[in-house]
C-alpha cells in the first residue's frame, strides 16, 4: 500500500538495525516536516533534510513543531522521539521497535520477575563495570556501595584532571539553573545517554520499564543500561566542557558528547550488552520473520493463521 506521497511504507526487513544507525541528534526553534523518505527541518538557516532510517533517536527541544506527517514517518522508521525541556533536562515518547520478535522481552519479563534470576543479571550489570573483579558473590547492597565508590572516584579524577571545583552531584530537574557548569553539563549529557539508551531498548523490543537494578519506573532499564557507561562518556565529557566556560554548556555538551559515543561505539556496546544481560550469552541474530504463534500449555507454540474447528470440536 502506497501512502500519500507515492512512497511505498518500508518493511521491517528494510530498515537499517539499530547498530547501523547515527546515535541522536538534538533539535530545536524549527519546524519538523517530512518529505518522502527524509525529515525535513526548517529553520533562520533554511531547510535541511535528514534520512528518517539512518536516525536511532531525535532530541526536540523547546521552540520545535512537529507535523502529522512527520511522526507518521518517524514512527514506521522506528526512530525514538525524545520531546526534552529546556536544556535537554527531561524527556517523553518513543516509536516503534525495530523488530517484530517478542524474544528478548518475553526473557526480559522472565527474569526480572524470578528473584534468583534477577539478582543474577543485577549482578552480570556490575560485573560489566568491575570486569577485573567477581562480584558474584556479593549482596546488592554491597554492589550499590561499591558502584557508589566507583563513581565518586571518576569525579574526583575528572575534576582534578580539568581543575574545576567540585563537591556533589546536584540535580534539580525543575531548576537547572540552579546548578554550577558541571552538574548542568552532566544533566544534559545523561539526558542524551538516556535517550540513546532508550532507543536502543525499544528498537530491540524490550520493555523501557522492567528493569533490576532501577524498579518501579517506566524507564527504569533505561537507567540500567546508561548507568554501564556514564564513567566514561558524559563525566569526562562534561568536566572536559565545564573546563572550557563555554556560555552555553548544553549545546557543547551534546555536540563533543554525539562524537564520544559514535568514536567509543556505544551503541553497538548497548545492543550487545543488552542481549549478552538477557540472553546469557545464548543469542542468536534474529532473522526478521514472523514470530506469531499460539500459545498452549500442553503442545507449546502452534502455528497461527490456522483453523482448528475439528480439534475444538466438542459434539
Amino acid at each position: 500500500m502506497e501512502n500519500r506521497m507515492g512512497v511505498e511504507k518500508p518493511g521491517i526487513q528494510a530498515l537499517p538495525r539499530i547498530q547501523d544507525r547515527m546515535t541522536f541528534i538534538y533539535l530545536e526553534r524549527c519546524k519538523i516536516s517530512r518529505e518522502n523518505g527524509a525529515i525535513t527541518v526548517t529553520d533562520q538557516e533554511g531547510v535541511t533534510s535528514i534520512p528518517a532510517a539512518a536516525i536511532s533517536v531525535l532530541l526536540l527541544g523547546p521552540g520545535t513543531d512537529v507535523t502529522h506527517r512527520a511522526m507518521e514517518l518517524i514512527g514506521d522508521a522506528g526512530v525514538t522521539v525524545i520531546w526534552v525541556g529546556e536544556h535537554g533536562v527531561r524527556y517523553y515518547a518513543y516509536g516503534r521497535a525495530l523488530t517484530s520478535h517478542a524474544t528478548l522481552l518475553i526473557r526480559q519479563a522472565q527474569l526480572v520477575s524470578n528473584e534468583k534470576k534477577h539478582i543474577q543479571v543485577a549482578r552480570m550489570m556490575y560485573q560489566l563495570r568491575f570486569p577485573n573483579e567477581d562480584v558474584s558473590k556479593l549482596t546488592m547492597q554491597q554492589l550499590r556501595g561499591r558502584e557508589g565508590s566507583r563513581i565518586r572516584s571518576a569525579y574526583r579524577e575528572q575534576a582534578k584532571k580539568w581543575g574545576v571545583p567540585w563537591t556533589k552531584r546536584d540535580y534539580r530537574p525543575d531548576d537547572y539553573e540552579a546548578g554550577d557548569p558541571v552538574n548542568k553539563a552532566l544533566s544534559a549529557g545523561n539526558a542524551c545517554l538516556y535517550g540513546l539508551a532508550h532507543a536502543v531498548i525499544c528498537a530491540l523490543g524490550c520493555s523501557p520499564g522492567l528493569g533490576f537494578v532501577h524498579v518501579g519506573h517506566e524507564l527504569a532499564f533505561v537507567y540500567d543500561i546508561a548507568d554501564l557507561y556514564k564513567a566514561e562518556t558524559t563525566i569526562p565529557v562534561a568536566f572536559e566542557m565545564a573546563a572550557e566556560d563555554t556560555e552555553d554548556i548544553g549545546s557543547a555538551v551534546r555536540r563533543r558528547l554525539r562524537d564520544e559515543l559514535r568514536k567509543m561505539h556505544i551503541l553497538d556496546r548497548m545492543v550487545h550488552d543488552i542481549k549478552f544481560l538477557l540472553s546469557d550469552g545464548e543469542w542468536e541474530e534474529e532473522d526478521y520473520k514472523s514470530t506469531l504463534y499460539l500459545w498452549d500449555n500442553l503442545q507449546g507454540e502452534l502455528e497461527h493463521g490456522v483453523s482448528y474447528a475439528k480439534v475444538g470440536d466438542r459434539k
